[in-house]
């Protein structure tokens, strides 16, 4: 039996720029936004405005009106998926990505026995639908409902377990730019008159894995899991060994790729960019080293808050913020690489036009993150130009 060779060593930087490759964060893409989220598989979306800020990153050309018309026209839709979050996913993947994560759904259920005992789940989820479906309810409003029927049980765990029993989406205006409304909830089969599809298949799970790694390869099994928020996907690796190509990253941790993934020079130059909070780039791999330097683990986190993260030569290098008059930058440590400050600037005044053309803010080189103190630096004020000015 022939000897196979050592999987190939990608080092931290070749994992940077593979990455930012396939997340369109090294050049702006062409893309249309609904070409961008299916490619994305989804965008995280607890506020509103993520969403928007993470294809301004990404996309040459976008405006804010593209995304919300898309949603508008039930295109995509704001659905808990991915690691129990809300994401904003195409109608598509809404359909086929909220079954083969339901698994991770009903585990979360356990939590909340205590409060739905002697509660029928399948009568609830069919009572859930029919409220829901007759006309969209906030969570408080499906709550009260609910608790007409079981009196006796923990009112919130009841919202929970209909949140967890059906795929509910979150219905317009909530979501568009600039005119978000409170959540109201119904059945993503309901809003988009479509079914979701039955019980996932092995094909689904290793479509899904093809798409992961399209998105965020290389990587490990761990990597997807932690992606998916679910286990045993080790399964569907294995069956698409024979199509990919392995490697090895630093620690020795096997990596899978596909083989016609583009893989750039580690040297590749990856401008600065501006994410929102809760990008998924920075949260869809067990080991974040690739995109967040080991010294700065936990910097773009404050509790259960997270800051709007800076990308300086592919990693985390700062945080942000947005106040009425003002783009505020800190970055970790000193920028002191000629350029590096104004390309900052620059990148920043582009994502000012993009979603905010036509406002006057200064753009200020100060603390956002409280742990933080560093002396302020204004770019004095000027009128942001329209977005391709």
């Amino acid at each position: 039996m022939t000897k196979q060779p050592p999987a190939p060593v990608l080092g931290t930087r070749a994992l940077n720029r593979a990455t930012l490759d396939r997340q369109l964060l090294l050049r702006r893409s062409s893309r249309s936004a609904k070409e961008a989220v299916a490619h994305l598989v989804g965008l995280q979306a607890q506020n509103v405005k993520p969403p928007y800020y993470a294809l301004a990153a990404r996309l040459d050309g976008f405006a804010p009106e593209q995304l919300s018309s898309l949603m508008a026209d039930r295109e995509v839709v704001r659905i808990v998926t991915l690691r129990s979050t809300i994401h904003t996913h195409t109608a598509a993947d809404a359909l086929t990505l909220r079954p083969l994560v339901q698994p991770a759904r009903t585990r979360e259920l356990t939590a909340f026995r205590k409060g739905l005992a002697g509660v029928d789940l399948d009568r609830l989820a069919a009572l859930a639908r029919d409220l829901v479906e007759a006309e969209p309810r906030t969570m408080a409003g499906l709550r009260e409902a609910l608790r007409a029927e079981w009196p006796d049980a923990d009112p919130q765990s009841l919202a929970v377990a209909a949140r967890c029993t059906l795929p509910l989406v979150q219905v317009t205006p909530r979501g568009l730019w600039g005119r978000s409304g409170q959540v109201a909830l119904t059945t993503a089969e309901h809003w988009l008159g479509r079914p979701v599809e039955s019980a996932p298949t092995a094909d689904a799970a290793d479509a899904t894995v093809l798409r992961y790694l399209a998105a965020f390869g290389p990587a490990s099994v761990k990597d997807m899991q932690t992606w998916a928020g679910l286990t045993r996907l080790r399964e569907a690796f294995e069956r698409l060994r024979p199509r990919l190509l392995t490697f090895r990253d630093e620690g020795g941790a096997e990596l899978f790729d596909l083989p016609d993934a583009p893989r750039p020079d580690p040297d590749t130059p990856a401008p600065p960019r501006f994410l929102p909070e809760f990008d998924n780039l920075l949260l869809s791999h067990a080991d974040r080293t690739r995109v967040v330097p080991p010294g700065l683990r936990g910097r773009a986190w404050q509790g259960n808050q997270a800051y709007r993260t800076l990308l300086v030569d592919g990693f985390l290098a700062g945080v942000w913020k947005l106040t009425e008059d003002a783009l505020v930058i800190e970055t970790f440590g000193q920028r002191s690489r000629a350029g590096e400050r104004d390309a900052i600037m620059a990148e920043g005044a582009r994502m000012l036009a993009t979603l905010h053309p036509g406002a006057s803010y200064d753009i200020r080189f100060g603390a956002v993150a409280p742990q933080a103190a560093v002396p302020q630096a204004v770019v004095p004020r000027a009128v942001v130009p329209q977005a391709g000015g």
